[in-house]
Protein backbone atom coordinates (compact mmCIF):
# COMPACT_ATOMS: atom_id res chain seq x y z
CA UNK A 1 0.00 0.00 0.00
CA UNK A 2 1.52 3.57 -0.67
CA UNK A 3 1.20 5.89 2.11
CA UNK A 4 -0.12 9.66 0.79
CA UNK A 5 -0.38 12.84 2.50
CA UNK A 6 -3.94 12.97 4.03
CA UNK A 7 -5.12 15.53 1.52
CA UNK A 8 -4.35 13.13 -1.17
CA UNK A 9 -5.35 10.39 -0.21
CA UNK A 10 -9.18 12.25 0.72
CA UNK A 11 -9.10 13.17 -2.85
CA UNK A 12 -8.32 9.29 -4.08
CA UNK A 13 -11.26 8.64 -1.81
CA UNK A 14 -13.59 10.67 -2.88
CA UNK A 15 -12.53 10.96 -6.85
CA UNK A 16 -13.27 7.03 -6.53
CA UNK A 17 -16.90 7.54 -4.86
CA UNK A 18 -17.41 9.24 -7.81
CA UNK A 19 -18.59 12.36 -4.71
CA UNK A 20 -17.53 15.99 -6.24
CA UNK A 21 -18.25 17.68 -3.30
CA UNK A 22 -15.68 15.53 -0.79
CA UNK A 23 -13.76 15.51 -4.19
CA UNK A 24 -13.92 19.77 -3.64
CA UNK A 25 -13.37 20.00 -0.08
CA UNK A 26 -10.15 17.92 -0.20
CA UNK A 27 -8.88 21.70 -2.21
CA UNK A 28 -8.30 24.38 -0.64
CA UNK A 29 -10.96 27.72 -1.15
CA UNK A 30 -9.03 29.34 -3.81
CA UNK A 31 -7.27 26.20 -5.26
CA UNK A 32 -6.80 25.06 -9.51
CA UNK A 33 -6.92 22.02 -11.01
CA UNK A 34 -5.20 21.50 -14.73
CA UNK A 35 -7.14 18.76 -16.58
CA UNK A 36 -8.20 18.36 -20.09
CA UNK A 37 -6.36 21.53 -21.75
CA UNK A 38 -8.67 23.48 -19.05
CA UNK A 39 -8.39 24.87 -15.82
CA UNK A 40 -10.79 24.96 -13.13
CA UNK A 41 -10.45 27.46 -10.12
CA UNK A 42 -12.04 27.46 -6.50
CA UNK A 43 -14.61 24.53 -4.96
CA UNK A 44 -17.78 25.62 -6.81
CA UNK A 45 -15.82 24.82 -10.33
CA UNK A 46 -13.93 21.99 -8.98
CA UNK A 47 -16.98 20.27 -7.68
CA UNK A 48 -18.01 20.70 -10.89
CA UNK A 49 -15.26 19.24 -13.11
CA UNK A 50 -15.16 16.57 -10.82
CA UNK A 51 -19.11 15.25 -11.26
CA UNK A 52 -18.68 15.83 -15.02
CA UNK A 53 -15.69 13.51 -15.25
CA UNK A 54 -17.83 10.99 -12.84
CA UNK A 55 -20.72 11.39 -15.30
CA UNK A 56 -18.25 11.09 -18.29
CA UNK A 57 -16.40 8.78 -17.60
CA UNK A 58 -16.89 6.64 -14.40
CA UNK A 59 -13.55 6.86 -13.81
CA UNK A 60 -11.68 5.01 -11.11
CA UNK A 61 -7.75 5.86 -9.79
CA UNK A 62 -5.50 2.68 -8.06
CA UNK A 63 -2.32 4.99 -7.26
CA UNK A 64 0.95 3.40 -8.24
CA UNK A 65 3.55 5.53 -7.18
CA UNK A 66 4.34 9.08 -5.21
CA UNK A 67 7.14 10.82 -5.49
CA UNK A 68 7.77 14.57 -4.35
CA UNK A 69 8.70 16.99 -6.61
CA UNK A 70 12.12 18.27 -7.28
CA UNK A 71 12.85 21.78 -5.96
CA UNK A 72 9.50 21.84 -3.72
CA UNK A 73 8.82 21.40 -0.35
CA UNK A 74 4.58 20.43 -0.90
CA UNK A 75 4.77 19.04 -4.46
CA UNK A 76 4.14 15.62 -5.18
CA UNK A 77 3.64 13.40 -8.24
CA UNK A 78 1.12 11.03 -8.07
CA UNK A 79 1.54 8.09 -10.80
CA UNK A 80 -2.59 6.20 -10.99
CA UNK A 81 -4.08 3.48 -13.52
CA UNK A 82 -7.01 5.19 -14.43
CA UNK A 83 -9.92 3.23 -15.39
CA UNK A 84 -13.48 4.19 -16.54
CA UNK A 85 -15.96 4.59 -19.76
CA UNK A 86 -12.99 6.13 -22.14
CA UNK A 87 -10.85 4.68 -25.11
CA UNK A 88 -7.96 2.99 -24.22
CA UNK A 89 -9.29 2.03 -20.14
CA UNK A 90 -6.60 1.53 -18.19
CA UNK A 91 -4.21 4.22 -18.44
CA UNK A 92 -1.51 5.75 -16.29
CA UNK A 93 -1.69 9.48 -15.62
CA UNK A 94 0.38 11.36 -13.53
CA UNK A 95 -1.20 13.63 -11.05
CA UNK A 96 1.20 16.69 -9.69
CA UNK A 97 -0.03 17.97 -6.42
CA UNK A 98 0.87 21.04 -4.64
CA UNK A 99 -0.15 20.94 -1.09
CA UNK A 100 -0.65 23.83 1.68
CA UNK A 101 -1.95 24.23 4.93
CA UNK A 102 -3.33 20.24 5.04
CA UNK A 103 -5.57 20.81 1.45
CA UNK A 104 -5.11 21.06 -2.14
CA UNK A 105 -3.58 24.05 -3.38
CA UNK A 106 -3.18 22.73 -6.90
CA UNK A 107 -3.47 19.54 -9.20
CA UNK A 108 -2.52 19.17 -12.66
CA UNK A 109 -3.16 15.77 -14.40
CA UNK A 110 -0.74 15.07 -17.08
CA UNK A 111 -0.58 11.98 -19.92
Amino acid sequence: MINLPSPISAYVEASNAQDAQRVAAAFLPDATVHDEGRVHRGRADIAAWAEHSAREYGATMAPLGIDRIDGTDDGYAVRAEVSGNFPGSPITLAFHFALQSDGIASLEVKP
